[in-house]
């Protein structure tokens, strides 16, 4: 978690039938190794709900480390924050915008030791779509006892692994791919705060200026173009029963974030 409470209002609101535990994790320090504030749930509005598990990462990251390894040390603490959990629980790891189609969650099953759940992928509001990243290969799942690494499971558990020989014995190939699996919202906030994240999260090659201008990025966002210069477009699309039902419920609340 970095800095979005709107997305995990809609995720919550989405699955919250469907799943036992909420788990935020939030750092004292951004990937660079800055200090920031602590941004989850800043109205309380989750405070007494026994769901949400809000757990914070309260030490800067080693000297030594780089922004992505900051981020897998920020992921597997995590997994030191999971003893209420059995072993035979099924723990489901996304980033904040990935939401399951909570369809798949009724009588959940994993035939393979893990699971990846391609999302389709949406830039800047809730219906415009990115057919350039989609499926993005979104949220993973495994058995608690399986789970060794929560990092490991998000960057070394894909779906290409698939097509590697049998004798690549380095590829985990025990994945099931569930269809149809939900949706990645991306970039669903300000220029401003989009600007910010650009400049403290992991890929900071995006950092710079060309990237991270506020009214660079508002102009993008007018144009329904890509933050990265990729000559990718955004398509705005209906919406109808392929989105969550949470959303369609509520367009009225959510037109503000409706292209």
């Amino acid at each position: 978690f970095f800095d979005n409470d709107f997305i995990f209002d809609l995720r919550y609101n989405i699955i919250n039938k469907f799943v036992d535990k909420f788990v935020i994790c939030e750092s004292r320090f951004d990937h660079k190794g800055n200090e920031k504030k602590i941004n989850f749930d800043i109205k309380n509005k989750y405070k007494d709900n026994d769901k949400v598990l809000h757990i914070i990462l309260k030490e800067p990251f080693p000297k030594n480390t780089n922004e992505w390894e900051n981020q897998a040390i920020q992921r597997d603490f995590i997994l030191k924050n999971l003893d209420f959990a059995s072993p035979d629980d099924f723990i489901f790891f996304s980033d904040p915008d990935e939401i399951i189609r909570p369809e798949l969650l009724v009588n959940f099953n994993l035939r393979e030791k893990y699971g990846i759940f391609p999302h389709d992928c949406f830039n800047y509001k809730l219906n415009l779509f990115n057919a350039y990243e989609t499926p993005w290969e979104g949220t993973r799942v495994v058995k608690k006892k399986n789970l060794k690494s929560i990092d490991f499971m998000r960057q070394k558990i894909l779906m290409k692994n698939l097509n590697y020989s049998i004798f690549r014995f380095d590829k985990e190939k025990s994945i099931q791919i569930f269809k149809n699996a939900g949706w990645h919202f991306n970039n669903l906030m300000s220029p401003e705060d989009i600007s910010l994240k650009l400049k403290t999260f992991a890929h900071k090659e995006f950092s710079g200026d060309e990237f991270s201008s506020v009214e660079i990025i508002k102009d993008k966002i007018n144009k329904k173009i890509d933050l990265f210069n990729r000559g990718h477009t955004y398509k705005a699309i209906n919406i109808d029963n392929n989105f969550p039902k949470y959303i369609s419920d509520n367009l009225e609340k959510f037109k503000n974030y409706i292209a």
